[in-house]
């Protein structure tokens, strides 16, 4: 389990490290490949060194470049420094600053395209604008002066020719969710290309996901955890990191919620990188009223009127995996009767138009029951439920897991289902 020191409390080496070890566990970056540094409030420069297996960074190997220019550690700084202290130097409001080579960025720089982040709801107000950066010799001056002139503009990520992408923050946690959340899209549209063409949120609709009415619930005064709760807290907690670490879930987007007692449930903070969800953090939701002085997620509407109308769902997942996020952009229906054991865990999974999450729509509510235990929501999110938390992840997975399998399976030949009789031979054995 991920350990319950808030990132933004270590020391900056530290944080490099955590962060950098994060890109790479997680494929976006390789052994030699991408840089990470923060600067500090005295004007020093944490970055990770030239030529140093980023599978197995420590601390002491992150290079510190002083405010007069002295190197301070036990390597040279990452030959991409020169645009760092570029950045830095023509963007005082930047603190941290993460360059990789994700595969599906790579692809969009190695094209010279950019992705459209309204492929999904929250990408746009999380990334910002994007800026492209022509090509220059890597580690040179000239690159720094390129993507110089493109921050000076006032983008924080940046797709840089036949190279990768650039980004920054306030600090490393902002800087690597919109690195993240970049990604994502990149691989929701290259994955949606393979099996039919991506649909694109107009302007007005990310304005409506962005200014979506929030459930005012009143407030009270929460005691110390009672034992029960304590336990719930912790599988959240546990679920959260682990679809983090699995690439089920990202930084800045994702619900989960457990049920607790009759229709009280604990769920997930807003506005907080999941990475970094602290067990204090996760908000009761008691009697129609929230913890005092925390802020639930904007999906604690939905999750309250789904626990109301379905006393079998213990448990909530809702999320943007790649693959499923693929099939919401597309509207294409995702099929799992060509896989008949994902169709005993799922069984037909509804795609329901945009917007049907937003409060004051039961739709989805409705919808939801023992036979239908997930919903996916064009170009936002997957709702998965189970009567546990465990159960409502394993369907996550397998959901996931077969759509990437259809993603796969497009590029060879044409999606062949079960027939009808099948279908129904399962149903008999399986869920009789």
């Amino acid at each position: 389990m991920s350990s319950l020191i808030d990132i933004k409390m270590m020391h900056p080496s530290e944080q490099v490290v955590k962060v950098i070890d994060r890109i790479y566990r997680r494929g976006m970056t390789t052994t030699s490949g991408g840089n990470i540094s923060i600067i500090d409030n005295d004007g020093n420069i944490w970055v990770t060194p030239s030529a140093v297996d980023k599978g197995s960074l420590r601390a002491t190997d992150i290079v510190c470049v002083k405010a007069d220019g002295t190197i301070e550690g036990r390597h040279k700084p990452s030959s991409e420094f020169p645009f760092h202290k570029a950045i830095y130097d023509i963007r005082p409001d930047i603190k941290a600053i993460i360059h990789a080579h994700p595969p599906a960025l790579v692809s969009f720089s190695i094209v010279h395209q950019m992705p459209d982040t309204n492929i999904l709801g929250q990408a746009k107000s999380v990334c910002g604008e994007i800026g492209y950066a022509p090509y220059e010799l890597p580690g040179s001056d000239l690159l720094g002066e390129r993507i110089a002139v493109e921050f000076q503009k006032g983008y924080k990520a940046i797709i840089m020719e036949n190279h990768g992408t650039v980004l920054g923050g306030s600090d490393l946690v902002d800087a690597y969710q919109r690195f993240e959340t970049l990604e994502l899209c990149s691989r929701a549209i290259l994955n949606a290309k393979t099996i039919g063409e991506p649909n694109f949120l107009d302007n007005q609709q990310v304005k409506e996901w962005e200014n979506q009415v929030l459930a005012e619930l009143p407030e009270f005064e929460a005691s110390d955890f009672p034992s029960d709760e304590l336990q719930k807290r912790k599988e959240i907690h546990r679920i959260v990191h682990r679809a983090c670490e699995q690439g089920l879930m990202i930084s800045s987007y994702g619900t989960v919620s457990v049920r607790w007692r009759e229709n009280d449930f604990l769920i997930t903070p807003r506005d907080l990188p999941r990475w970094n969800l602290q067990l204090d953090d996760i908000v009761r939701i008691s009697g129609g009223m929230q913890e005092k002085g925390k802020n639930p997620s904007r999906a604690t509407w939905l999750h309250q009127q789904i626990y109301m109308k379905n006393p079998g769902v213990n448990a909530i997942i809702l999320t943007q995996p790649p693959y499923l996020m693929a099939y919401g952009a597309t509207r294409q229906p995702l099929d799992v009767r060509t896989i008949p054991e994902s169709w005993i865990f799922l069984q037909d999974i509804p795609s329901l138009a945009f917007g049907t999450q937003f409060m004051g729509n039961n739709t989805i509510p409705d919808m939801l029951s023992k036979n239908t235990p997930a919903i996916l929501i064009q170009n936002d999110s997957v709702i998965v439920t189970g009567g546990n938390l465990l159960q409502a992840f394993d369907r996550l997975e397998v959901a996931e897991f077969s759509a990437q399998s259809l993603v796969m399976a497009k590029s060879i030949g044409e999606l062949i289902p079960i027939n009808e009789k099948q279908v129904e031979d399962l149903r008999k054995k399986f869920l009789s």
